[in-house]
């Protein structure tokens, strides 16, 4: 009897319990299973509500949910902060990433998440994606197409399911935010094994062609700046059974094709490559900012192509992210940055957020040189680390990441109003600043020339480089 009273009990309670969350607008954090998660692709509560709008308090503030250096409308060096930056958020780091590794499973689920990859949990993500930005006070998100809908089991499917969630979008992003680019995702399935514009495959290579047409079509739908082509799979494991050359050849005309259908459908936006060295192949042949320069000037895409670097992708290739910078400014293709770090202590693509300040200011000299990278911006392709797994994490790394930043453009700013830096490289070169120097650099001078000029100095004398100089004056910016 006393057993019968208790169920009694529990089923009064749990009627009482489904009436109360009923009412009223449900709020995040939502629990599998209730009425929130069961309509998700309608649900318009808050996902993150312990957390305010995140507001400029200033270097003294110990508040971890505040910037200390990033004041959006603050005027450096002639633009606003938030016009030198452009920052944006990535989709999938930010909402599809799991903390999963190689060695263990997933550590992250967050609260707002099913367990599914349905039509109605991709819509759920899309809103927390957008409440997550305007909390977060940036205008700009990049996503694959395959991280924010669903793939199909055809083509068709697909498109249908990408179609559905960018409607989302669209109504979401209102008159102020956008994209700063799309990207088509043709590395996870396993259909890309052996690459997509790189398949050995002519049936891998045609569907590569209509996943990219299709994303190209919704990142202009929503009015994306700009669309990437990042080739994970674009590459080889072994020479000894891929024919290199061909591969590079069928590379180049799918990146025609996107050009003629980008201009066909009237997208204004910059078609970006993104280098990277290896991983997942072991050689990709957009190497670094230099081989895909000569790649594009080889094929005759240089005119229609920027690069987007990646600072992660520049220390595994052997580089500095300011040397693939400079690389990329100085031959007219520095486009868009995708804002990361790696650890060298391990040697792989950890996409950790940028922490360190130094190299921050280095980045931000180039970008200042550059007069700014728009319409490209800083993506923060980067993640949580694996350990991270609170929600407010997500904040506290973008806060951390665009603090950083920050204080590497008012560094950067330092500097370049102090000159001394850029005295000391200008004094290293002032033998070229003469008749004769002016003539080399205008292609002028034959080398009978500068044998003359040779046996009339004599020995020349060398002076010193001063990096020790240098680098304390860039230290004492810090």
């Amino acid at each position: 009897m006393k057993s019968a009273k208790f169920v009694i009990l529990l089923l009064t309670l749990n009627v009482v319990y489904n009436t109360v969350t009923a009412v009223g607008p449900p709020t995040c954090p939502a629990t599998v299973g209730s009425d929130c998660s069961a309509s998700s692709s309608e649900w318009e509560g808050e996902f993150f509500p312990g957390v305010p709008k995140i507001k400029y308090e200033g270097p003294s503030s110990k508040n971890h949910l505040a910037f200390k250096w990033y004041n959006a409308e603050e005027e450096i060096l002639g633009k606003t902060m938030k016009d030198w930056m452009r920052f944006s958020v990535a989709f999938w780091h930010t909402f599809r990433g799991t903390g999963g590794d190689p060695f263990g499973a997933p550590t992250k689920v967050w609260p707002w998440e099913d367990g599914t990859n349905s039509l109605a949990m991709a819509k759920r993500r899309m809103r927390a994606n957008f409440e997550f930005i305007e909390k977060l006070g940036v205008d700009k998100w990049c996503f694959h197409d395959r991280d924010i809908a669903p793939d199909g089991k055809t083509i068709e499917e697909s498109n249908a399911n990408l179609d559905e969630v960018v409607a989302l979008a669209k109504e979401l992003q209102g008159t102020k935010i956008r994209p700063l680019w799309g990207t088509a995702q043709l590395f996870h399935h396993p259909r890309f094994m052996h690459g997509g514009a790189t398949s050995p495959e002519l049936g891998v290579y045609a569907y590569s062609a209509a996943q990219v047409k299709k994303t190209m079509e919704v990142t202009h739908y929503l009015g994306g700046e700009n669309y990437v082509f990042w080739g994970g799979r674009e590459g080889y494991q072994t020479l000894l059974n891929t024919d290199m050359e061909r591969e590079l050849n069928h590379m180049a005309r799918f990146f025609e094709a996107a050009v003629a259908y980008k201009k066909k459908i009237g997208f204004n936006g910059t078609l970006l490559i993104e280098p990277k060295p290896q991983e997942p192949t072991k050689h990709q042949y957009d190497w670094d900012a230099a081989t895909a320069a000569n790649f594009l000037r080889k094929y005759g895409l240089i005119d229609e192509f920027k690069l987007n670097i990646e600072c992660n992708h520049a220390t595994l290739s052997g580089h500095s992210c300011h040397h693939e910078l400079e690389t990329a400014r100085i031959n007219g293709l520095l486009g868009n940055i995708d804002a990361n770090t790696g650890d060298p202590q391990i040697g792989w693509d950890t996409d950790q957020f940028m922490m360190d300040v130094g190299e921050a200011t280095l980045v931000m000299l180039t970008v200042v040189k550059n007069g700014g990278i728009a319409p490209g911006g800083f993506n923060f392709d980067a993640k949580l680390r694996r350990e991270s797994t609170d929600v407010e994490d997500i904040f506290i790394a973008h806060i951390a990441g665009m603090d950083t930043l920050a204080r590497g453009l008012r560094n950067a700013a330092k500097l370049i109003e102090d000159g001394s830096l850029n005295e000391l490289v200008r004094k290293r070169y002032q033998s070229f600043d003469s008749e004769l120097g002016a003539l080399i650099e205008a292609g002028k001078a034959d080398f009978e020339m500068l044998e003359k000029k040779a046996k009339e100095w004599g020995e020349p004398k060398v002076a010193s480089a001063k990096q020790e100089l240098a680098e304390m004056i860039f230290q004492s910016a810090l």
